[in-house]
């Protein structure tokens, strides 16, 4: 459904707003204010609340002055900033005491304000967190007892070392050195560099078809959605920790979606047409080159959130070709989707919408930055210390290789996508369609194979595991450590990796979160060779391979992998 152009004064506020959007780094002030208002208007009025926080300060005031006196601090939770032996002696230890005691107080400030709505209580706590932070001793080099003590020895040639660092990096933001990805990794050479053919292209995705390394594979291949957020490699990184080669391992067929890098002429690609050109027709394709009836789909991130949304609507059509479906990190109810949730409301998406209307398409430094604001400490902060202050550059390794090769987003899905999921929840609560028709996810009618990370902040574990609520068929749900990227990537082999799993049949009770960690043993090692072992139980004997693409037409082999489109910048 097309929608009417903008009359000129509604271009000209939407100027406006994409002016304001770049001054705020994409953050609607309306949002920060809304939240800010609620808090002082109840806070004024709490003078219990106050009498409580004057009571903390004190508290914290005695506390730092017997530390000051020679006292043993206070316990408090482990801080990786302050784990230094520098930072247990004075002045240092009494500087950390009081910067976590002020970021405490500030929290409990934020928190517990009677009457202050959760999502703005929430945000308020996010917000004064990360202005707390930016006052941490270890972010000084005059309050850093490492920092001073890496300058005494190098006579500052560690700060001349991060002078470098940072005009480099200033370079390459300005434009002026071509790439953020470590020369010594490689697309196609060292990562994305399983062995493979190009067997389909249209104007959304490239479909690879990994070659064999077995002499017989399951009849049933395997189709990799992943998220188009980042390229696809992050399940094909470096030989030893490649997902893709490790099932092809196995005796599995596996296709990936290589997602095309929209650029404005794609502004109009929504989600309906990722949903058709990039799975279905990868589907199709799958199909007429193995002869398969049944595939396994795997969808990883955003991948998973429409593959979710793609095989509702094939239980719907009665369309029985899959033979699983399995979701990694992939959230079909967005309530309880992370920190990034703090910031979505009606106000935020508009200013979104509008700052993407000039170029067509959300950049990748805008996606970037927000995500390196919803862990400072460890994305922003860090890296300042290591590489300006330290002189230090850090170990590159694949993850970060491909960390740094981000993606852009055509205006229009990114707009559907934060208005239908995010904002209105539209796909748990039914509303959502698909084909022109309402889909739900109870429609999925194949087994289903979900993974959660314990320390997701984009997708958490809980969120993910809501799968429970919304299927009614037997789901394998396996919870791993790590993060939303590092838990994915647990190939076999990797040191202190664990998960749990366990089954729950389609007419099972349902059990909380809670309830399944506590009844759910936890195993040592990677849950990949469950997973394999998982796909091979719903699959059929072995057979000789199937061809490399069709011998002719539109599936036939076209170049090798990784493809054209991976490379796209």
């Amino acid at each position: 459904m097309k929608t009417a152009p903008p009359t000129p004064y509604e271009a000209l506020d939407r100027m406006a707003h994409a002016s304001v959007a770049k001054a705020t780094a994409g953050l609607a002030p309306s949002v920060l204010a809304e939240a800010w208002m609620d808090w002082m208007v109840h806070f004024s009025s709490s003078p219990g609340k106050q009498l409580q926080l004057i009571e903390k300060a004190t508290q914290n005031m005695q506390a730092l002055w017997g530390t000051c006196l020679g006292g043993t601090p206070p316990e408090a939770a482990p801080d990786r900033r302050f784990s230094g032996d520098g930072w247990q002696k004075f002045p240092y230890n009494v500087w950390s005491q009081a910067h976590l005691q002020n970021w405490q107080w500030w929290q409990d400030a934020m928190t517990g304000v009677h009457s202050v709505s959760p999502e703005h209580e929430n945000l308020m706590a996010f917000v004064a967190g990360t202005i707390v932070d930016t006052t941490s001793p270890s972010n000084s080099p005059l309050t850093n007892p490492d920092v001073i003590a890496a300058s005494l020895d190098e006579n500052g040639q560690n700060l001349v070392r991060g002078a470098k660092n940072f005009a480099e990096d200033i370079g390459r933001k300005a434009g002026k050195l071509h790439s953020e990805v470590p020369q010594h990794f490689e697309v196609g050479r060292n990562l994305a560099a399983t062995s493979g053919k190009v067997v389909f292209r249209n104007n959304l995705i490239e479909l690879i078809q990994y070659s064999p390394t077995t002499e017989t594979t399951h009849p049933e291949p395997i189709l990799i959605v992943p998220a188009w957020i980042m390229k696809y490699y992050i399940l094909d990184l470096s030989a030893q920790n490649s997902l893709v080669r490790f099932l092809v391992a196995q005796g599995f067929t596996v296709f990936m979606v290589s997602w095309k890098n929209p650029d404005a002429e794609d502004r109009n690609l929504g989600m309906e047409d990722y949903r058709k050109l990039g799975i279905m027709e990868a589907i199709d394709a799958v199909q007429a080159i193995t002869k398969a009836p049944k595939i396994h789909a795997v969808g990883y991130c955003l991948g998973g959130t429409l593959l979710s949304i793609a095989t509702a609507a094939m239980g719907r059509d009665k369309d029985d070709r899959l033979a699983s479906v399995t979701f990694l990190a992939a959230q079909v109810d967005f309530t309880e989707a992370g920190p990034l949730r703090l910031f979505i409301s009606d106000a935020e998406v508009t200013l979104i919408e509008d700052m993407m209307a000039e170029k067509g398409f959300l950049t990748s430094d805008q996606m970037a930055g927000a995500f390196a604001l919803l862990r400072a400490r460890d994305l922003v902060w860090a890296p300042v210390i290591r590489d300006y202050l330290l002189g230090q550059r850090g170990d590159a390794f694949d993850l970060m290789a491909w960390n740094a090769d981000a993606t852009r987003m055509p205006a229009r899905m990114h707009s559907e996508y934060l208005r239908h999921l995010y904002l209105n929840n539209d796909l748990a609560e039914g509303r959502y369609h698909a084909g022109n028709k309402a889909i739900a996810i109870a429609d999925i009618r194949a087994p289903i194979f979900a993974v959660g990370t314990e320390d997701d902040h984009v997708a958490p574990w809980k969120s993910v595991y809501k799968l429970h609520i919304f299927t009614d068929t037997d789901m394998t749900f396996v919870l791993t450590n790590g993060g939303h990227n590092a838990g994915i990537v647990s190939e076999p082999g990797h040191v202190h990796r664990h998960f749990r799993i366990a089954d729950t049949a389609a007419d099972a009770a349902y059990r909380d979160p809670e309830e399944w960690l506590e009844e759910t043993t936890q195993k040592d090692g990677s849950w990949w060779t469950d997973f394999a072992a998982w796909l091979a139980a719903r699959s059929r004997k072995r057979v000789a391979p199937p061809p490399t693409g069709a011998a002719s037409g539109k599936y036939a082999a076209q170049a090798d992998a990784p493809g054209t489109y991976v490379m796209q910048k």
